[in-house]
């Protein structure tokens, strides 16, 4: 299907949303529909950024600029469910340039439309099973979706160690120890090689594993996945999760993203772990989160009988990050991170502080944060970043 099918397509949904809905359905979706058999919900997204960086040499001497607009994102959801309430689903397709960068051979030479396309059955008490293609349990930052942030984005942490989303099958449950104990397990059995793939599967699989406890109770409404402590919970709110991601002879360097590690034999396969703890916690405005990564592979061979240890591939390494911000009764927050990793001995550090307008929540928001940014190779990188983000 075209580009110009696929726009065609939805501006005719689009349409048919507005002449069937024609009312104030503001943070409902442009489209919202429910009976005893089905339901849908259409949402649209979209960030307008500004970005401008300033680099500098190991002096602190200028050395060059760059800036520019663009849509960061543009992104349009569905979900709902289909023929009882317990059986969901989740689309969400990408429409901005960035958003649909990264075709290759491995995709169809297509663009990457799609996010996510996942349909959920929750066939037992507490047990839900997912297929489809969907973001997998690692990261929380990563996890957290991109227009609940508190800084314009996410940071080096997830750009450098995060598995994004892939094709499989995931398996969620939860339960309640005493009162208020929250403990939620999910496991994911995935491609591996990420999104929007073609292609035969290259190598083995990948297996995700994430454990998270609340103490204190059940953070409701996922707001343990939401960025800023927009509710103020008068109770302390705590969040404490570890995940495991294991990708078996893994073709890309990454694990499921990154380059794909291609030799004058074929493609070099490698195991990738990687591990993840994370912690939220928020309190009557304030919020925390922090982080770290740890990954490594399974072998130190050279490839093709030269001196390139695997290390050099696989973009093994470490990193944390540790954020925070206070959110004030006008609804302005003050935000700061600090981010450090270190892949294949290249280290970076960057340190950032951000403002924030929420005029409705983070459906319609005002954002700004500048960083400093500092590497092992004496290179240093100033940041400001300016966004309008909208959704209906």
């Amino acid at each position: 299907m075209s580009v110009a099918r696929v726009f065609s397509f939805f501006i005719s949904i689009f349409y048919f949303g507005i002449s069937s809905y024609a009312q104030d359905m503001y943070g409902n979706g442009l489209i919202n529909h429910s009976d005893s058999t089905w339901s849908v919900k259409m949402g649209l997204r979209v960030q307008s950024l500004f970005l401008g960086e300033w680099n500098f040499n190991n002096n602190n001497e200028f050395q060059n600029s760059d800036s520019k607009f663009l849509i960061r994102r543009a992104r349009l959801k569905f979900n709902g469910f289909i023929y009882n309430p317990k059986l969901t689903y989740k689309v969400e397709l990408g429409l901005s340039n960035n958003d649909m960068s990264g075709g290759s051979a491995h995709t169809g030479n297509a663009p990457r439309f799609i996010y996510d396309a996942m349909l959920n059955w929750n066939f037992y008490k507490k047990f839900t099973v997912s297929i489809g293609q969907g973001k997998l349990p690692g990261n929380r930052e990563r996890i957290i979706s991109s227009g609940s942030l508190q800084l314009v984005d996410r940071s080096l942490l997830n750009g450098k160690f995060n598995i994004d989303r892939d094709a499989g099958i995931q398996l969620k449950h939860n339960f309640v120890l005493g009162k208020q104990f929250y403990v939620s397990e999910q496991y994911a059995f995935s491609q591996g090689e990420g999104r929007n793939v073609t292609t035969s599967n290259l190598g083995g699989y990948e297996h995700t594993f994430r454990v998270e406890v609340m103490p204190f109770g059940e953070m409701e409404n996922d707001d343990a996945y939401v960025s800023s402590d927009l509710k103020r919970n008068d109770k302390f709110k705590l969040a404490i999760a570890a995940a495991y991601d294991i990708n078996d002879r893994a073709v890309r360097d990454r694990g499921n993203m990154g380059s794909y590690m291609e030799t004058n034999s074929g493609y070099f396969e490698a195991t990738i772990s990687t591990l993840f703890i994370d912690v939220m916690a928020k309190y009557k405005g304030f919020s925390l989160m922090a982080e770290f990564v740890t990954r490594s592979s399974d072998k130190d061979e050279v490839i093709n009988h030269l001196s390139v240890p695997t290390g050099q591939l696989v973009k093994e390494g470490y990193g944390y990050n540790l954020s925070s911000g206070y959110l004030f009764k006008n609804n302005w927050e003050f935000a700061g991170r600090y981010t450090m990793v270190n892949v294949n001995d290249f280290e970076e550090s960057q340190y950032t502080l951000g403002v924030s307008k929420y005029l409705q929540g983070h459906k319609l928001k005002v954002q700004s944060d500048i960083s400093w940014g500092e590497t092992s190779f004496n290179t240093n990188k100033l940041l400001y970043r300016f966004q309008v983000e909208w959704s209906l």
